[in-house]
């Protein structure tokens, strides 16, 4: 029931109050009542959003509590298709199975795809392709910002890379009118931190070719076939990039010497290897990718990987010696603030033994040790403390090897 107007608690005195102070007294209650009325409304709208917010979550929760009750899928790959069905095998436990498809699934299929089944082993639906998912262990980079002039110490390396790898992808009539093949690739040895990867990408720069890097360690798995299958698809990768730079650091983590050794880990390193060696066999002569690979490890490879026709240049990066030191100084430098008092000779000279990766640690921790002191420039004493520290350091984790 709604108040008359008799039933209204006025704010003036209906006897005492003039009619000016009425029509003032009842402006006041409007203005306040305006007021409540504006809050009230900020208040339902809050109520509103916050509403929609805790639908919107409840509608998120629902889909998902929906999913967590279906039944999971498995992934499958087609091995085999024929008028019984399809031939699939799961990935795993490498269990295969025969299952029927519709006709419209069928033309979809072919051998290689991947597939989701469910637990009957029915084929629910065709995946992408697999190289998508697995180039997330791959370094793609469609434009390396290495030049040959960042690289110092190593000319007569840099010369035989150019030779190996940039002709034959820039220049690859010479080869047809001399009449030979070019090589078919490249295998760069020698201690760590050398340079080894900057001169591939250096190569790969100067190409406009697309660098591809993988680590040999991303390519032993322990289930059957899988390294194998990375080694295909790592190549399958190249093709779709030419012109391309395949650069496999660590190389030796997949093709070492081979053993007498039964364990199913070690079978499975020879089966990548033995992909690896028929992917190399394969390539088109003059094809547009280049392979080139580094290890640290030279002793410990394969003779058959090392065989020509595979790698036909094996070039070692040493060390740099004092000229090369002194040259890596002032390409790490050459955009730092460094004093009149910096010799870069006696840095070299002093950095003895040090990489082409160690001179670029000194050049960074000298840069570090004038931030400490609150100093824009670099003075000679901040790469002596850096060097002193970098050697320390290097010291103590060769002790710690040692130990382990």
């Amino acid at each position: 029931m709604t108040d008359t107007v008799d039933d209204v608690d006025l704010p003036y005195d209906e006897e005492a109050a003039s009619q000016q102070e009425k029509i003032e007294a009842l402006r006041e209650r409007l203005d306040v009542l305006e007021g409540q009325n504006e809050e009230m409304r900020d208040k339902l709208l809050d109520a509103n959003a916050e509403n929609n917010k805790y639908q919107q979550k409840l509608e998120r929760l629902t889909h998902e509590n929906k999913k967590l009750k279906q039944s999971p899928l498995f992934v499958a790959t087609v091995q085999e298709v024929n008028d019984e069905g399809v031939i699939i095998k799961q990935h795993g436990n490498n269990q295969e199975a025969l299952t029927e498809v519709t006709g419209e699934m069928m033309s979809e299929l072919e051998p290689d795809a991947r597939v989701a089944v469910n637990n009957s082993l029915s084929i629910v639906k065709r995946l992408d392709k697999e190289t998508d998912v697995r180039a997330r262990v791959m370094q793609v980079d469609h434009s390396p910002d290495v030049r040959y002039e960042d690289i110092g110490g190593l000319e007569a390396q840099m010369q035989e890379v150019r030779e190996t790898v940039e002709m034959p992808l820039d220049r690859p009539e010479m080869f047809e009118q001399v009449g030979i093949d070019p090589p078919s690739g490249v295998l760069l040895h020698g201690p760590p931190g050398t340079g080894k990867t900057m001169l591939a990408k250096a190569v790969a720069n100067q190409t406009d070719a697309t660098f591809i890097k993988m680590a040999g360690s991303e390519l032993v798995h322990k289930f059957i076939g899988e390294g194998a299958k990375l080694v295909r698809d790592l190549f399958e990768v190249a093709r779709e990039n030419e012109p391309a730079v395949l650069f496999i650091d660590e190389i030796d983590a997949i093709a070492s010497k081979r053993t007498d050794s039964k364990t199913s880990g070690d079978a499975e390193v020879q089966r990548t290897m033995m992909q690896l060696l028929s992917e190399m066999d394969g390539f088109e002569e003059r094809g547009e990718i280049r392979i080139i690979a580094a290890t640290n490890r030279f002793d410990m490879l394969d003779p058959a990987i090392l065989r020509p026709g595979r790698f036909d240049r094996l070039i070692e990066v040493p060390k740099p010696d004092e000229e090369g030191r002194e040259i890596i100084f002032q390409i790490h430098t050459r955009n730092m603030n460094v004093a009149d008092d910096v010799d870069f000779a006696e840095l070299a000279e002093m950095a003895d033994d040090a990489s082409g990766a160690d001179i670029k640690a000194v050049c960074t921790e000298a840069g570090m040790f004038a931030i400490r002191d609150d100093r824009t420039e670099i003075y000679m004493d901040d790469f002596v403390s850096a060097w002193e520290k970098i050697r320390a350091e290097s010291t103590d984790d060769d002790a710690s090897r040692a130990f382990a």
